[in-house]
């Protein structure tokens, strides 16, 4: 795909997650809206759900993510590239990762949304290792806490991932 073709897609289709944003809005959901798109062409479209569905991992490109996936029958969505109204918080980046999402493109930054009431900055911090005190992670000593690796190891009909 050529530079200006490249640069054509993403405006269109961040043009289409801030419309999806928008409208969200006004039925009750959050001002975020994303696009996957797969290698094939198919757009699967995503809005945030987190107040409406009580559900706080129902951000915008979790549900695109989500909804791409279910459709393709397959959790691996290498080659996909996602489009967001707004850059991606820590969950949607680590989402996108583990859908094999190549690509990321934004319209609003973080700034932006910390502007308007959305603020990530402590999730930022958090993962950088500056502010452990938000949530204590620790590891409990449990005996044979390896066996669901065991057993996921001695399982003939697994699905590698």
């Amino acid at each position: 795909m050529t530079m200006a073709r490249d640069f054509d897609d993403a405006a269109r289709y961040l043009k289409q997650a801030v419309e999806l944003a928008t409208g969200n809005v006004g039925d009750g959901g959050g001002p975020f809206g994303a696009v996957v798109v797969t290698p094939d062409g198919r757009v699967y479209e995503g809005v945030n759900r987190v107040t409406r569905d009580n559900d706080p991992t129902a951000h915008a490109e979790v549900v695109a993510i989500r909804t791409a996936a279910a459709a393709r029958g397959t959790f691996d969505l290498r080659g996909a590239v996602l489009y967001t109204s707004c850059e991606p918080c820590p969950l949607c980046l680590a989402s996108a990762l583990w859908a094999r999402i190549d690509r990321v493109y934004f319209a609003a930054d973080r700034h932006g949304a910390a502007a308007a009431g959305f603020d990530d900055a402590l999730f930022y911090e958090y993962f950088s290792g500056s502010r452990p005190e938000l949530m204590p992670v620790t590891r409990g000593d449990v005996p044979a806490s390896d066996a669901p690796f065991q057993a996921w190891g001695e399982h003939k009909h697994r699905k590698e991932y």
